[in-house]
C-alpha cells in the first residue's frame, strides 16, 4: 500500500494564490470504491492554523474584490468556465476513479459545471438593484446589492464539481470571497476543479482551498470568527450544527441536508414512463443524490403490474467500475457509504418488509475489491419502518401500495424530509392536486424525482432545507444583503 500511496499524486490547499503543504505536512489518501487497493490522489490533512491562513487571506481579499465591480467578476467566471471544458475528460474520469460515478454521468455533471459557470457569468452583466418611487419629488431612491464578506462553502462527495461550482460561482460574482472546503471522499476532484480557478488568474486571497478533516477543517470553519455566511449540503446533524453556530454570531446560512423522495404512481399513469423514472431517480449515481428516488407510491389497482415492468427493468442494470463501457451503476461511494447501505437493507428485513430483489454484496472476480452492492427493492413497507423514514443515500427501493391518490400524496408526506417529489398521471386534476398538497421544494410531474435545471431555485422543505434557495436567480438572496440608498441634492 505504501508504494501505491508513494505513486499517487498528492494535491495541495490553495491559499493566497498560492499552493501549499499543511502545517503539519500530513495528508489523508483517496481511494477508489470500485478497487479499494487503488489510491486516487492524496489530499493535505490541514490544522487550524492552516484555516486560520485561508480565512484571513479572504478576509484581506474582499475588500478589493468588491470594489473590482461585478462585470469584471464575471469575465473572470467565462474564463474558469472555458478551463474546466478543456480539461472535462480529465475532471470526469477523475470523479469516476474517486467516488465511483459512471463515465458518461461524470462527463454530464462536469458539463453542467461549466454551464453553471457561465450562468453566473452572465450575472456580472445584470441588475444589482432596483430604482424605488420616492415620496419626495427632489429625491433619489434604490437599492443596491451588496456582498457578505468572506463566505464558507462546505460541499458533499457525491456531486463534487456541480455542487461546489453551484456556490462557488454565485458567492464569487456578487462580490464575497471563499474558503471551500470539500468532503475528503472527493477531494481530489474538487482540487483538479479548483486548479481551473486558478489558472484563471483570479486576484489573491479570493477563492482558498482547504481540506482536511470535518472535525478540524469543517467545524474550525462554521465557527470561524471571521467568516460572514457559510454554504453548507451534506447530513442533518452537521447541518444542525452548523444553523446553531451561526445563529449565535448573527451570520447568515444556507443548508441543503437530504431527503426522503417519493414518486407516486396514479392508477391511470404511463407505467412504463414510471419505471424507468424511478429506475434513474433511484438508481443512477447508485442512488447517491439527495434527490433520488426513495419511497415509491403506488395506486393498489395498477401495483402488480407496476412491479412486475419494474423487477424486468432492473434486472437489465449492468454493474460495475464505472469507467468500464456498458456499466450502468458504479459501487457506492466508500466502505462507510457501502456499510451504511448494507445495513439499511438489513434492517427492512428484521422490520418486516420483504425484500424481493437484490440487496446482495458482490464480491465475485471484477467486484472483489470494490464496494459494489446489488439494487434492493422492497414491498409491504409501512411508513413507520426505517427504510421509509431515515435516508439511506444508496441503491434502495420501498415499494407502498395505496387505495387512493389522496392518501399516497398523505403517505408521500409522511416525512421529515420535503426536498423533491414526484407524480406520474395522465389527470390534470391529480396533478394539480399534488402540486398544491405536496410538502417538497421541487415536485415534478411525469418526470423522475431527482434533478433540477440550473436557472431554478433549488431547495427543499422541512429538515431538506433551511434558509434561502440555491441556483438560478435566487442564489442572489442568501449572497447579499440590500442596501437602501435615499439621495437628495443640497
Amino acid at each position: 500500500m505504501s508504494q501505491t500511496k508513494t505513486a499517487a499524486q498528492t494535491f495541495l490547499n490553495f491559499i493566497n494564490n498560492e499552493w501549499k503543504q499543511s502545517s503539519d505536512q500530513d495528508v489523508i489518501a483517496s481511494y477508489n470504491p470500485a478497487n479499494k487497493e487503488e489510491v486516487v490522489g492524496l489530499v493535505q490533512k490541514s490544522s487550524k492554523s492552516d484555516l486560520d491562513e485561508a480565512v484571513n487571506a479572504a478576509h484581506h481579499a474582499k475588500k478589493g474584490w468588491r470594489k473590482l465591480g461585478q462585470v469584471a467578476r464575471g469575465q473572470l467566471l467565462y474564463k474558469v468556465a472555458n478551463i474546466i471544458e478543456e480539461n472535462l475528460e480529465d475532471i470526469a474520469e477523475t470523479m469516476t476513479r474517486e467516488m465511483g460515478k459512471t463515465l458518461p454521468e461524470a462527463k454530464g455533471e462536469t458539463a453542467r459545471g461549466v454551464a453553471i459557470l457561465r450562468y453566473y457569468a452572465g450575472e456580472g452583466m445584470r441588475s444589482d438593484g432596483d430604482t424605488i418611487p420616492s415620496t419626495d419629488p427632489e429625491a433619489l431612491m434604490f437599492t443596491r446589492r451588496t456582498p457578505l464578506g468572506v463566505v464558507g462553502v462546505i460541499t458533499p462527495w457525491n456531486f463534487p464539481v456541480a455542487i461546489p461550482i453551484w456556490k462557488i460561482a454565485p458567492a464569487l460574482v456578487y462580490g464575497n470571497t471563499v474558503v471551500f472546503k470539500p468532503a475528503t471522499e472527493a477531494a481530489v476532484t474538487a482540487a483538479k476543479v479548483v486548479e481551473c480557478f486558478a489558472k484563471a488568474g483570479f486576484p489573491q486571497g479570493v477563492l482558498n482551498f482547504i481540506t482536511g478533516s470535518g472535525s478540524v477543517i469543517g467545524q474550525g470553519l462554521i465557527d470561524h470568527p471571521l467568516l460572514n455566511g457559510i454554504t453548507f449540503t451534506g447530513s442533518e446533524g452537521v447541518g444542525k450544527n452548523v444553523a446553531k453556530s451561526a445563529t449565535e454570531r448573527g451570520i447568515k446560512f444556507q443548508l441543503e441536508m437530504g431527503g426522503k423522495n417519493p414518486v407516486i404512481v396514479a392508477k391511470d399513469a404511463d407505467l412504463q414512463l414510471a419505471v424507468d423514472a424511478v429506475l434513474s431517480g433511484g438508481l443512477k449515481s447508485t442512488g447517491q443524490k439527495c434527490t433520488a428516488t426513495s419511497r415509491v407510491i403506488v395506486e393498489a389497482d395498477i401495483y402488480d403490474q407496476f412491479k412486475e415492468l419494474l423487477l424486468n427493468k432492473i434486472d437489465e442494470i449492468t454493474i460495475g467500475d464505472g469507467l468500464k463501457d456498458g456499466i450502468w451503476m458504479g459501487p457506492c461511494a466508500s466502505e462507510s457509504q457501502f456499510n451504511t447501505v448494507c445495513s439499511y437493507i438489513e434492517k427492512g428485513k428484521q422490520e418486516g418488509a420483504s425484500l424481493i430483489y437484490g440487496g446482495e454484496v458482490l464480491t465475485d472476480d471484477e467486484y472483489q475489491n470494490g464496494f459494489f452492492v446489488r439494487p434492493a427493492v422492497f414491498e409491504n413497507v409501512n411508513s413507520d419502518m426505517s427504510i421509509a423514514q431515515e435516508e439511506i443515500f444508496g441503491p434502495v427501493l420501498a415499494l407502498m401500495k395505496v387505495d387512493s391518490l389522496e392518501k399516497a400524496i398523505d403517505v408521500a408526506n409522511d416525512s421529515k424530509y420535503g426536498l423533491s417529489a414526484s407524480i406520474f398521471t395522465r389527470n390534470i386534476s391529480s396533478f394539480l392536486c399534488f402540486i398544491d398538497d405536496m410538502e417538497a421544494g421541487l415536485v415534478r410531474v411525469n418526470a423522475e424525482s431527482a434533478g433540477v435545471e440550473l436557472q431554478a431555485p433549488f431547495g427543499g422543505m422541512k429538515a431538506s432545507s433551511t434558509g434561502t434557495r440555491e441556483q438560478g436567480e435566487a442564489a442572489k438572496e442568501f449572497y447579499t444583503s440590500i442596501k437602501t440608498v435615499f439621495v437628495k441634492g443640497s
